[in-house]
């Protein structure tokens, strides 16, 4: 289906032109950043796939702003799972706070640690 000159652009070639990518173009909109990122050429890059460079500069900094967005949610993660290694570990400095409590005061009533001990 070819476009005469009368209508007007489709919603690939408008989203294209706007510099997102377009439905069904992701592969060739990643593969385009991924090549800048490796370092070729951006005019290089821009003339093999016949897209400006405004917009492979657009595809480039909306994957690198993603990538940094991603990146700034994994610091709760990790402070969540931080918090909860410290809570186990309290927990467990608890118990053994407990159990040598209960030995100092077999100790100091001069009791043998031996009776604490439960039997089989």
């Amino acid at each position: 289906m070819s476009m005469d000159r009368t209508e007007r652009p489709g919603a690939a070639e408008r989203a294209q032109e706007a510099g997102v990518a377009a439905p069904g173009r992701g592969g060739r909109m990643w593969d385009a950043v991924l090549r800048l990122l490796r370092g070729e050429d951006l005019e290089t890059v821009s003339r093999s796939l016949g897209v400006t460079a405004a917009t492979l500069s657009g595809w480039r900094d909306a994957f690198l702003a993603a990538g940094e967005a991603s990146l700034a949610s994994c610091p709760a993660e990790g402070e969540q799972l931080e918090r909860e290694h410290l809570k186990a570990r309290l927990g467990e400095m608890l118990f053994e706070r407990e159990l040598l409590e209960v030995k100092i005061a077999a100790l100091e009533a001069g009791r043998p640690l031996a009776e604490l001990r439960s039997r089989p």
